[in-house]
């Protein structure tokens, strides 16, 4: 008992020494990157096993489609027709799309020459530092488990129609006591999340064969709403009552920002970057392929939904079963509720297998507990980090209504995808090309401002003035850029896959990623600050000084081992004489 409360008063005493260093550690910590062979070698290494390379092509794009088709179309199509684009939603979709494809670029040229599992977070700690790569970590890492939360939700209101019963919340159980929009225990997503838990535990090639045959049968399904929708709606309903976009270019614009969510799945993609053969081949086809045809498949089945029923009479909610059964197809609305049910088990299965990857590189970097960043030696899956983030969906899902989640996903992602553009071009022109740091920081910083001015004056009707003004700042700052500044490939630049065109894509991704961050509402705002504030609490309290040390051990560990073989080498040259 003594020893132990003297060991519990030195290790207090410790953490409060480490906290007064706190300046000097930030100072050493927070801009601290990491080279490329240091996260495939070094942190990969942390995790103890090696995840498989067991997957291909086609598995990647079979994962980025099933990560993606059963979010978007089932969850968000219904609520933006209804409330924000009307029947124009499919142009929502394309305008949220070509923000997704432009991202989805920036991203695969990191994965290509970066692949290990860390995504976003990998990419920008090597490029701007510790602190901006764990807050794009965190950030995802909250946007997959709200992400899975909503969309398991969204599963019990399905399966309840594949069962015939009309009301959503019918396999629910109300509990009062609790406050609203909290008090729906929603039981069956629990399940859900739980048995998919357990599947991605076991194994990352069986799991990625159960998505692939559940997304043949999904596009298969897709392709019946289509050409149902098609035959059994009529194109009137796409201008009635109030035209093709009753609710103006900006209720477009508004929507696209809503349905964003629905492309989220396709970062998971990237995350398996450490688990696939012939990165540099396969990744591209993988992620870019995967978004071409999501984004047409969301427009084909948009435009199917508000042919079936005009806009202001689509349901927020099971909008696809919905409709079938008002044009009097009970059976079609039972076989909507079960394929939509399908494809949600796909997207979550994917989304679930991303975000363990995430956490567990996270741990490999030391800024949460190393545990988290395990790799179990028989299954070589993320065991823990898959684990404890099952438990965190479980719970969010069991009480949270669907909207409340939904106020809290998109703008944490679109932040994300915005600084992985801007990484992108600080890479290639400053670390590849080993030009001065400052002219790029300052186009970025201009590029960004005049991107806000825009969409502010887009966001403000009286500001039209703004409009010419700073889009003519954009293209003429970009414009000087790229000719003034130059760029020069890595050696490895001609055999591996690189954005083209640079460094046009990537300021336009940055563009699209403000633009819609400025069309979300108040709320979205203000529980982003709070979620900021928290991640960065923690980094202070833990992050920083766990990291901190865990680098003075490792050059401890290499002095000693420096030192051993100096010691050997010289008994042999002894020996020798």
């Amino acid at each position: 008992m003594a020893n132990s409360a003297t060991n519990k008063k030195t290790t207090l005493s410790s953490y409060f020494h480490s906290l007064s260093q706190t300046p000097q550690r930030l100072k050493k910590r927070m801009l601290a990157t990491w080279t490329p062979d240091q996260e495939l070698n070094q942190g990969r290494q942390r995790s103890g096993a090696d995840m498989k390379r067991s997957l291909e092509w086609y598995d990647l794009v079979a994962l980025g489609l099933g990560g993606m088709l059963g979010v978007g179309v089932f969850v968000t199509t219904g609520s933006v027709a209804h409330h924000q684009s009307g029947p124009s939603v499919f142009i929502s979709y394309i305008i949220a799309g070509l923000s997704a494809l432009l991202s989805s670029l920036c991203y695969t040229e990191f994965a290509v020459q970066v692949p290990v599992a860390g995504g976003a977070f990998s990419y920008l700690r090597l490029t701007f530092g510790e602190f901006v790569g764990y807050f794009a970590g965190a950030n995802i890492l909250m946007e997959y488990v709200l992400s899975n939360a909503a969309v398991s939700r969204s599963f019990t209101e399905y399966l309840s129609f594949a069962f015939g019963q009309n009301d959503p919340n019918v396999w629910r159980v109300k509990l009062h006591g609790l406050p609203k929009d909290y008090n729906m225990l929603d039981l069956p997503a629990v399940s859900l999340i739980i048995l998919l838990t357990l599947c991605l535990c076991y194994s990352t090639k069986e799991s990625s064969m159960l998505n692939l045959i559940m997304t043949i049968f999904h596009v298969i399904f897709f392709g019946f709403i289509i050409v149902s929708g098609y035959c059994t709606g009529s194109v009137k309903n796409l201008v009635s009552p109030k035209g093709l976009a009753p609710f103006g270019v900006r209720g477009v614009v508004n929507g696209a920002a809503k349905v964003y969510f629905s492309y989220i799945g396709y970062d998971s993609a990237s995350t398996l970057a450490e688990e696939i053969k012939d990165p540099s081949k396969n990744l591209p086809i993988g992620i870019v392929g995967s978004v071409l045809i999501t984004t047409v498949l969301y427009c084909l089945m948009s435009l199917s939904l508000c042919m079936m029923a005009p806009y202001n009479k689509i349901s927020d909610k099971s909008s696809f079963a919905f409709a079938f059964a008002k044009i009097g197809g009970m059976w079609e609305s039972n076989l909507v509720g079960a394929g939509a049910s399908l494809g949600i088990v796909a997207s979550l299965l994917v989304a679930m297998l991303g975000q363990a990857r995430y956490l567990c590189v996270i741990g490999r970097a030391r800024l949460v507990p190393s545990w988290l960043a395990k790799v179990h030696p028989s299954t070589a899956t993320p065991l823990n980090a898959t684990l404890f983030l099952g438990v965190c969906t479980a719970c969010i899902a069991l009480f949270t209504d669907l909207d409340i989640i939904m106020e809290l996903i998109n703008i944490g992602t679109l932040v994300v995808f915005y600084l992985v553009a801007n990484a992108l071009i600080y890479r290639r022109y400053v670390i590849t090309s080993h030009t001065p740091p400052f002219y790029t920081l300052i186009f970025l910083f201009l590029f960004s401002l005049s991107a806000l001015g825009f969409s502010l004056s887009w966001k403000f009707n009286q500001l039209w003035w703004g409009l010419p003004l700073f889009g003519g700042v954009m293209i003429t700052i970009t414009a000087f850029y790229h000719h003034q500044v130059p760029q020069t490939h890595a050696q490895h630049a001609a055999t591996d896959w690189c954005v083209p065109f640079m460094p046009w894509p990537p300021v336009l991704s940055i563009f699209l990623n403000v633009f819609l961050i400025t069309t979300l509402k108040v709320l979205s705002f203000q529980r982003f600050a709070m979620w900021a504030c928290f991640i960065t609490l923690f980094y202070l309290l833990y992050g920083v000084h766990s990291t901190y040390q865990a680098e003075e051990i490792e050059i401890a560990a290499n002095q000693v081992n420096s030192s051993s073989t100096n010691a050997q080498t010289n008994k042999v040259e002894v020996q020798v004489l």
